[in-house]
């Protein structure tokens, strides 16, 4: 009502219809219902063996274990939207974000939060952002980046464990098990990895950098190569397989 008396009295009936108009187009533009995020929600049961994959184009992924048998997604999308559709298949939970966009134009970033089986696998790849997976203990964890963007492995217990990207740091902090495999690689990015003191494993370490800090791990079995630019040896029995390659950055570990 208050509008309606602020309009000028020489304004005709349609002048004043035009205004109102004007006025709710701008409201819709500056209310929060519609800046707000869209947002996907979805839940499937997990048995075991349960494997996760995901696909994403750009924006931050978080995957973390809880103490129920089911797996959670829920994704905040920013315009323009993206179309984003998890399907399950077997013992698979698969979101490809990448596949049911193709042949779009841009799209906005598609922020994910996966809640999963602490013994589940989890495969993830995107093309930039952050991806942080903690407290997984299942045979994979994959974390790949093809751009830009940081890797945080935390509390992970997997059989097999590999972090790529381009740009970006890697931090894993974790265990390496019997007969396991660990590969950890970034172009431009520092590794720093953090194990038990009572680790066992292979070490294949290069860095062009010659920044290589095995730190309390350092032993007299260390072959050292390419001037210092590259580390080879055991650590203990070496009954698991570690590969940290770094181009321009540097390795680094930590004993927990």
């Amino acid at each position: 009502m208050s509008l309606l008396l602020s309009i000028p009295r020489r304004f005709s009936g349609g002048h004043i219809f035009s205004v109102l108009v004007v006025f709710v187009f701008l409201y819709s533009f500056t209310s929060p219902i519609a800046n707000a995020q869209n947002r996907v929600s979805k839940r499937f049961p997990a048995g075991k063996n349960v494997r996760v994959e995901l696909k994403n184009i750009s924006g931050t992924i978080t995957v973390e274990s809880w103490n129920r048998d089911e797996i959670k997604i829920t994704a905040l999308l920013e315009a323009p939207t993206a179309n984003v559709s998890p399907k399950l298949t077997g013992e698979c939970v698969s979101i490809d974000v990448t596949g049911d966009n193709r042949g779009r134009g841009d799209v906005g970033d598609v922020n994910f939060k996966i809640q999963v089986p602490q013994d589940s696998s989890v495969d993830i790849e995107t093309r930039r952002g952050d991806i942080t997976i903690s407290n997984i203990g299942g045979g994979l964890v994959r974390a790949h980046i093809s751009t830009e963007g940081d890797i945080t492995l935390s509390g992970i217990s997997a059989t097999q464990v590999l972090a790529q990207n381009t740009i970006g740091n890697i931090f894993f902090d974790g265990g390496f098990s019997r007969g396991g495999t660990y590969q950890f690689q970034s172009t431009k990015g520092d590794i720093s990895v953090r194990i038990p003191a009572d680790s066992a494993f292979r070490l294949v370490a290069a860095a062009s950098t010659k920044k290589i800090a095995l730190g309390e791990f350092w032993n007299n079995r260390f072959q050292t190569l390419g001037d210092g630019r590259k580390f080879v040896g055991d650590v203990g029995d070496g009954r698991s397989s570690v590969m940290v390659t770094t181009f321009q950055g540097s390795i680094t570990f930590i004993r927990r």
